[in-house]
């Protein structure tokens, strides 16, 4: 392990280095490129950022809300997923304007105490995150191949050979195999909205908001849910720093081309995301809300009953299948992020096998004692503790992300404008209102 001096210079100094230094610039934009080749080459970092948006913790919620509610959810599903692109675009203007990614503008503008507290709470939040992946794969691979979930658990620790292997050969390679997975998933679900065959008035009018999301409570509650689920805290301190992979002009020119192509790569890819999030409601609305089956609410549930259901053989296992590559493909983003948020706050290097290493031993231990304890019961539970802790840690990571983008001192001419810093600051007043009344929801039931 080596240790270097922090500093508030930008990356490419002599006094501060990148995070993921061995990716830093290694994707080259040449200037003689034309406008799909240039799309092409920054394509990439937004597909990384998507895959938080599809997770095992996400599944949860759209199937409650789908058995429970019909389509009436869809809207909150559309309204996250445009706070979620406003938020990485963001992250990433950040990381390009200033050449520093979220965690480490954090600790060059806040004092030694108070970035620490940033840091410990980004690193419990990517813990429980983490947890949830963990689980969610160990799930999968129990449903497909009757592993135990402990064993299964275990077996989710090989991303991070898979991870080193990648960057090793470039991150490219990485990216690919991101995409890849998000493709199965996307291709999963397609399938599942065949077999469901849902009712295309009713999804359409599920995409408009009604009273009917606030007064009803348990509607509220899992509305909620969703919207607090949605934007992930590491995601944010992610895109600021792997957005940094391009090697683009450090000028104002090629600085306001990198913010184009990023918005268009991240709003092309959550809208991606988005689809599946709602492909997720969709089935769960047509195979089991219109059979009255209302109280679908784990994953488990949903692959016993998808099959006999719908009445297609293949269904349930097109389910874990997409699940399993779910869990994997945030695992992996999920070591990236811990690396980033590690070196960012602390500028502490350790050899990225080493860092790895430590965030899936933390994140796997948990999963491992409760699932020895309490079975799948256990599971469950802790799948929704890790939403939980999410939710908590949001606000922390929002709140310094509008304000440095919103600061022309840090962010020169691509500060953010008086509209989109309003937008971005109701934003995160939203996230963080409900956020607090999810907790709240949360407490008093525990209190039952």
């Amino acid at each position: 392990m080596k240790t270097e001096t922090a500093s508030s210079a930008p990356p490419g100094s002599r006094t501060e280095v990148p995070s993921l230094p061995e990716s830093y610039r290694t994707i080259p934009v040449p200037k003689s490129f034309g406008f799909w080749r240039k799309l092409l080459a920054f394509s990439g970092p937004g597909y990384l950022v998507a895959v938080g948006y599809m997770d095992p913790g996400n599944w949860a919620t759209d199937l409650a809300g789908g058995s429970a509610y019909g389509y009436t959810l869809l809207s909150v599903v559309a309204i996250s997923s445009l706070m979620a692109i406003l938020l990485q675009i963001l992250a990433a203007r950040l990381g390009i304007a200033t050449g520093r990614d979220l965690a480490q503008a954090c600790r060059a503008e806040y004092s030694r105490p108070v970035s620490f507290g940033l840091w410990v709470l980004c690193e419990i939040a990517i813990c429980a995150c983490d947890l949830a992946e963990v689980i969610g794969s160990a799930v999968a691979l129990n449903l497909l191949f009757k592993i135990p979930l402990i064993v299964g658990v275990v077996l989710t620790a090989l991303d991070v050979l898979v991870v080193m292997l990648l960057q090793k050969r470039g991150f490219r390679y990485l990216e690919a195999l991101v995409i890849g997975l998000i493709a199965l998933i996307g291709m999963g679900f397609l399938l599942e909205l065949i077999f469901s065959r849902p009712d295309v008035a009713d999804v359409f009018k599920g995409l408009f908001p009604t009273a009917q999301i606030i007064t009803n409570p348990g509607m509220l509650f899992i509305a909620i849910g969703i919207l607090g689920a949605t934007v992930m805290p590491h995601n944010l301190y992610l895109h600021s720093s792997i957005i940094q992979t391009r090697k683009y002009e450090q000028n104002a020119e090629g600085k306001r081309e990198a913010i184009r192509f990023a918005g268009i790569d991240t709003t092309a890819a959550l809208t991606l995301a988005f689809f599946i999030n709602a492909a997720i409601l969709i089935v769960s609305a047509a195979t089991f809300y219109t059979r009255g089956q209302h109280d679908v609410a784990e994953i488990q549930d949903a692959y016993k009953l998808l099959s006999p259901t719908l009445g297609v053989g293949i269904a349930s296992t097109v389910f874990a299948l997409a699940l399993l590559a779910s869990g994997q493909n945030s695992t992996l983003t999920g070591t990236l992020a811990g690396q980033i948020v590690m070196e960012g706050f602390l500028n502490l290097r350790l050899r990225p096998w080493l860092r790895r290493l430590i965030t899936r031993v933390i994140a796997i231990v948990p999963a491992i004692i409760v699932t020895a304890l309490y079975g799948t019961s256990g599971v469950a539970k802790l799948l929704i503790l890790s939403q939980v802790i999410l939710s908590v840690q949001l606000s922390f990571a929002v709140v310094p992300l509008v304000i440095f983008t919103s600061d022309r001192q840090r962010m020169g001419e691509f500060v953010n404008p008086p509209w989109l810093k309003g937008i971005a600051w109701g934003t995160a007043a939203i996230i963080a209102i409900l956020n607090a009344t999810l907790l709240c929801y949360i407490f008093r039931d525990w209190g039952k």
